[in-house]
């Protein structure tokens, strides 16, 4: 007998669980769906890969299928995404997993960087669950598209990033338009101070699910920081590209205006390489995944939540160009290499500047990367003395943080 079936899920959902493959739940799995198919409020927290999106995608299902289903289908859950590729995976994850269903479940992907006119026709007939990114959501709702009054579901899928993506305005808009009673369903890789207030207004009596971050780098993930000057850095990647005969590199960068430029230039020196991030067509955007994991497309450069809802299989370098601003997100960007058991190579480049903010990444993660100089890439530039503390995105809020904190603490309104 399938182990989901222990779960309480129902046939259909038993069927689907079966035929794609899922034999043993994750930890977040099994500790999610028995609390969310119960009712409960949930506070979730796991990192990418584990699972995450079937925890809250099965109970979801299941609410749908145990309800009435008048033709005329109202929208009985609303799932809120950071991006685009992510609004499209939990998508994929929904239909795959409904597929047994005797009467398809009627679903609306929601985001923006497309013309809103054909997701507006496809909601005609209305959605019973629908999955969007906070603007274009609201930009649906402004025009009559949609109505939210029937939402009996909320779920918020990465909700650091929906608040850290500048959404937290756009969160509260939409979390005004919602019945007051209903479920609550929230998923974060890490809990800042924004996260926290949203959690503590959003959230009533809730079932709190934590799995522990596996360690990284030991023996999988094979990690390097290599000291070099910020003008250095782009052609001591190229030149670490062509003698390491890297086949695809994710290369993470601080802004969009960086991923524009490293891409341009490792284009001009030869290499196959594309920007990814918001500013980008949808249809582009879809290109270039399909063409770096077909292999067309050998440098991928991304910012953290442009990178978020990507998954690549077999990722055989990762490159942080700029350092992450957390330690919780330098786990997450390198352990974006290295899935499902194989090995994999994550590269930190370190200028005089950034060293003390690496001290404080390699401290949290309790283990310190020897640093490493490359022949004709050796750096000559020393610290200023503003960088010595170093310095880690929760130590002291900025004015942007505090902004964001401010715009989720105002009471929702029913």
């Amino acid at each position: 007998m399938n182990a989901f079936v222990s779960l309480g899920l129902s046939p259909s959902l038993s069927r689907a669980v079966e035929e794609l493959g899922y034999d043993l739940p994750t930890p977040i799995q099994a500790a999610a769906i028995p609390a969310a198919l119960a009712g409960r409020d949930l506070l979730g927290s796991a990192a990418t890969g584990s699972g995450k999106t079937a925890a809250f995608v099965i109970p979801v299902l299941q609410r749908i299928e145990s309800r009435p289903r008048p033709a005329l289908r109202r929208t009985q859950a609303l799932i809120l995404v950071p991006t685009r590729e992510l609004a499209m995976q939990v998508g994929e994850t929904m239909r795959q997993l409904g597929q047994f269903f005797a009467e398809p479940v009627k679903l609306s992907v929601l985001y923006g960087g497309v013309s809103i006119n054909p997701q507006m026709m496809a909601l005609r007939g209305g959605a019973e669950v629908v999955i969007a990114t906070p603007g274009r959501l609201l930009d649906v709702v402004a025009q009559n598209a949609l109505k939210l009054s029937d939402v009996g579901c909320l779920v918020l899928d990465e909700a650091d990033r929906l608040l850290d993506g500048g959404f937290a305005d756009e969160l509260s808009r939409v979390l005004a338009l919602l019945p007051a009673r209903r479920q609550n369903l929230l998923f974060s890789a890490t809990f800042p101070d924004t996260v926290q207030a949203l959690t503590d207004r959003l959230l009533r009596d809730p079932v709190r699910v934590e799995i522990a971050q596996e360690p990284v780098g030991e023996g999988q993930i094979e990690e390097h920081a290599v000291e070099v000057d910020p003008a250095r850095r782009t052609p001591l990647l190229r030149h670490m590209i062509e003698q390491g005969d890297w086949t695809r590199v994710l290369v993470f960068v601080a802004t969009r205006y960086a991923c524009d430029h490293v891409a341009d230039k490792l284009r001009k020196g030869g290499l196959a390489a594309a920007a990814f991030h918001g500013d980008a067509s949808q249809g582009a955007r879809t290109r270039m995944l399909a063409d770096f994991k077909a292999g067309r497309l050998q440098v991928l450069v991304a910012t953290d939540l442009g990178a978020r809802g990507i998954d690549i299989a077999h990722l055989p370098v990762v490159v942080n160009y700029d350092l992450p601003r957390s330690a919780v997100d330098y786990v997450h960007r390198i352990g974006r290499t290295a899935r499902a058991g194989a090995t994999g190579l994550a590269v930190s480049f370190i200028g005089a500047a950034a060293e003390a903010h690496f001290r404080l990444i390699e401290k949290r993660q309790g283990r310190r990367v020897p640093r490493e100089r490359i022949a004709g890439y050796e750096p000559t530039e020393t610290a200023p003395p503003e960088a010595a503390t170093g310095g880690i995105k929760g130590r002291r809020p900025s004015k942007k943080d505090k902004l964001r904190a401010a715009a989720t603490s105002h009471p929702e309104q029913a």
